[in-house]
């Protein structure tokens, strides 16, 4: 799905975020956002884990 968007649709989605929130407060947003995706990398990181850990418990 984001691969279709293209650098055309980044910039306009950019400019409609700082018009609709502004210059202060995108960065917060950004630090918002970054963190809830480390958030969740870490947590499907650790599903995948425990999956591979079962899979090998059977195994053996």
């Amino acid at each position: 799905m984001l691969s279709n968007i293209g650098v055309p649709g980044l910039i306009l989605i950019l400019i409609i975020a700082l018009v609709i929130f502004g210059p202060s407060k995108l960065p917060e947003i950004g630090k918002a956002f970054g963190s809830s995706l480390k958030e969740f990398k870490k947590a499907t990181g650790d599903i995948m884990s425990d999956e591979n850990d079962k899979k090998k418990s059977k195994d053996e």
